[in-house]
């Protein structure tokens, strides 16, 4: 879609809402979408390309999808949607399908402007901005900008810049994983990380590579490929162990090597092995101890609060509600990114849940979804939990569980 039809689609859906007395949050909540999304397709900024999403707005807004758009496929060989998963990574999954950098590999690579190193850097940043607090729409906007502009420039830089670029290349593919495997979008996930991984190596910082390592290791925790998982990670546990048991081991070595165990704890419990999930947990802990305090290397936010998030999470999955209520209590994670914090609220209402404490889970539950707004919709698990608050209320349902569920379109 050109710019101008971006403009004019976007018109058009908004009219159609307007007429039918729907506010944004509304509309999102009838197609599962966040309203930044929604906003997003009627300021012509997100294009509605895909005919399962043109048809999951048209139901939305009660139209058929001609009305929408009238050089639409008919209904007959139109699919509709039928996941009932949040995606507002449309547009970023596209950027990442292909080659982002075709139009660059027949030009003239002597007349082609390279973008400034330092601007690059501002964009990379906003990126995990983006990613740390969940604006999913928004971070698809950006992407689409920034990647191709990344991939060309790690072909045109000049010598001394090239490995800058590469690393600012392999984090934009690293945020980039991190909210594909927070939107269910694991095979995605997957290529974003081998493509970080391969940055990084061009760009001449090996523990990079294994912070793309992270990445793609959770990425196959959410494919349930537990066993690829489990490799990768404690491949580059392994080696990674070697390298900080000299004496001049760094805090960012460390970092990563705490962040891999971690993601062994995880696997560990998914697949049900309570001692080893245990023993992962211990070894992060020790890890931690080391540093002494949170630090945010690689935007793995390791340390010994996160450690302690973890190990919240891990007792869930093995299904220690209380464990995990009690270790919560003692987590201050006020200095955190809003993603973790939520996150921690997101498993204590989970938590909560599965005690039958209503109150108590609403509570966690409202409070997550102040501290990133987002959150909630788009965490499979949260979901999970207020529908079984629902259903554990029954008639009885507080008002703002109702509300809460309708917002994170878990009425279901």
């Amino acid at each position: 879609m050109s710019p101008e039809e971006r403009r004019a689609f976007g018109a058009r859906v908004a009219q159609l809402r307007k007429s039918r007395g729907m506010r944004q949050d509304e509309l999102a909540a009838a197609i599962n979408r966040t309203a930044s999304w929604v906003s997003q397709v009627e300021r012509g900024v997100q294009p509605v390309v895909r005919l399962d999403v043109l048809q999951l707005l048209a139901n939305g807004l009660g139209v058929s999808v001609q009305t929408l758009r009238p050089d639409a496929p008919s209904p007959a060989v139109t699919t509709p949607a039928t996941s009932d998963q949040p995606n507002d990574l449309d547009l970023a999954r596209l950027s990442l399908s292909g080659h982002p950098a075709l139009d660059g590999l027949l030009a003239d690579q002597d007349l082609m402007v390279t973008d400034d190193p330092a601007e690059l850097a501002n964009a990379v940043e906003r990126l995990w901005q983006l990613t740390h607090s969940n604006q999913f729409a928004e971070l698809s906007t950006a992407i689409a900008d920034v990647l191709p502009r990344l991939e060309r420039a790690a072909r045109t830089a000049d010598t001394d810049d090239r490995g800058k670029v590469h690393l600012l290349l392999s984090q934009a593919y690293q945020a980039l994983a991190a909210a594909f495997v927070r939107q269910d979008e694991a095979d995605a996930a997957w290529v974003a990380a081998d493509r970080s991984i391969r940055a990084a190596e061009q760009s001449g910082q090996p523990l990079h590579v294994f912070a793309g390592i992270f990445r793609m290791a959770h990425a196959f925790v959410r494919l349930q490929r537990l066993d690829q998982a489990e490799h990768v990670a404690q491949s580059a546990v392994s080696a990674l162990r070697v390298h900080t048991s000299t004496s001049n081991r760094s805090p960012e070595a460390l970092s990563v090597l705490g962040s891999l165990h971690l993601v062994l704890a995880l696997t560990a419990a998914r697949a049900g092995h309570r001692e080893q999930a245990r023993k992962e947990i211990g070894c992060a802990r020790d890890i931690a101890a080391q540093l002494g305090a949170d630090r945010n290397d690689f935007n793995l936010e390791f340390g010994p609060t996160n450690v302690e998030i973890q190990a919240v999470s891990t007792a869930l999955e093995l299904g220690d509600a209380g464990e995990a209520l009690e270790l919560g209590q003692r987590i201050d994670a006020a200095q955190l990114s809003p993603e973790r914090r939520s996150r921690l609220l997101i498993d204590l209402g989970r938590a909560h849940a599965q005690r039958r404490n209503l109150g108590e889970a609403l509570d966690c539950l409202l409070r997550a979804e102040e501290v990133a707004p987002e959150s909630v919709r788009t965490h499979v698990a949260a979901r999970t939990a207020i529908r079984e608050l629902i259903l554990i209320a029954g008639r009885g349902a507080p008002a703002e569980l109702v509300k809460l569920a309708k917002r994170a379109n878990a009425t279901g």
